[in-house]
């Protein structure tokens, strides 16, 4: 038995069949012949600039360096930076193989320095912390600061703060330094508090006390400033290391300078710094 389609069935498939052609027709003559893609992006995704190879295209390093704070930073006689960050920064620009530009800085402004990209790198003795951390990265520690006991190497039976019973330690008053001192000695050991840093190392110096609690920096300079008083470090009182700071996300250039510094560590470059400038040798810098 047939099946007869019904006429004005075929009347609504026909008049439907022809709008369709007509839709395609004109979708073809206005995409110049091509339907256009669901998925097709009109514009393609700006290529992103590695921060470490637009320093070595361009041949320069940007550094922000200390200069008023020896011995990381300072200026010499001649008016030339010198200093333990300014021999870092040296090494940095010759590692990579471009020309080196120092850019001083203060504390204050080491940080907006790099934001606002006048610099590349902060080397300037910047300890890390959770609030900095939320503008800048850091790289793994590459030089110590610390708080210390320092006094003469003729006193030899110091090594931790029981060995301080019986001396008499200075200490510039309301520091970092007399606060722990405060809170671990006992009346066994005499403590001499002293209004700023000058007058605490010259307590030292005038033997005035047997040692004093201060600063790796403050320590350096008054045992370069008075090599006959052998003046040494007994044992730190609580870390601060420096690192490198860089922009958020550059992430390939972080990569960079943590390798060079791990490679420095090893290869003993950095211990050479610390000799020099500090006056000691490097000692183990904390993992990062």
């Amino acid at each position: 038995m047939g099946f007869s389609v019904p006429s004005r069935w075929l009347q609504t498939i026909s008049i439907a069949v022809i709008a369709c052609v007509f839709s395609l027709v004109a979708v073809a003559c206005a995409g110049g012949g091509n339907a256009p893609s669901v998925t097709a992006q009109d514009d393609a995704a700006p290529a992103v600039v590695s921060s470490l190879d637009r320093i070595i295209e361009s041949g320069t390093i940007k550094v922000a360096v200390p200069q008023d704070f020896a011995p990381f930073g300072s200026v010499d006689a001649s008016g030339n930076l010198e200093g333990y960050d300014i021999d870092v920064a040296t090494l940095i620009a010759e590692d990579l193989g471009v020309e080196l530009e120092l850019v001083p800085v203060t504390s204050d402004n080491r940080i907006p320095f790099l934001q606002t990209d006048k610099a590349d790198l902060v080397i300037s003795s910047m300890g890390a912390n959770p609030e900095r951390a939320k503008s800048i990265f850091f790289s793994i520690p590459y030089a110590p600061f610390f708080s210390g006991i320092y006094g003469s190497s003729e006193i030899s039976d110091v090594s931790d703060f029981d060995g301080l019973s019986g001396y008499k330690v200075g200490v510039t008053q309301g520091t970092l330094e007399d606060l722990e001192l405060s809170d671990v000695v006992g009346d066994d050991v005499e403590i001499e508090r002293l209004a700023d840093n000058s007058l605490t190392a010259s307590s030292l110096i005038s033997g005035q006390v047997d040692m004093i609690a201060t600063g790796n920096v403050v320590a350096s300079e008054l045992a370069k400033n008075n090599p006959d008083k052998n003046i040494e470090g007994k044992f730190i009182i609580k870390e601060s290391p420096a690192h490198i700071g860089l922009r958020r996300g550059e992430v390939d250039l972080l990569q960079w300078v943590n390798t060079f510094v791990y490679h420095k560590r090893l290869g003993g470059e950095l211990d050479d710094f610390s000799q020099k400038w500090l006056g000691e040798p490097l000692p183990p810098l904390p993992a990062f």
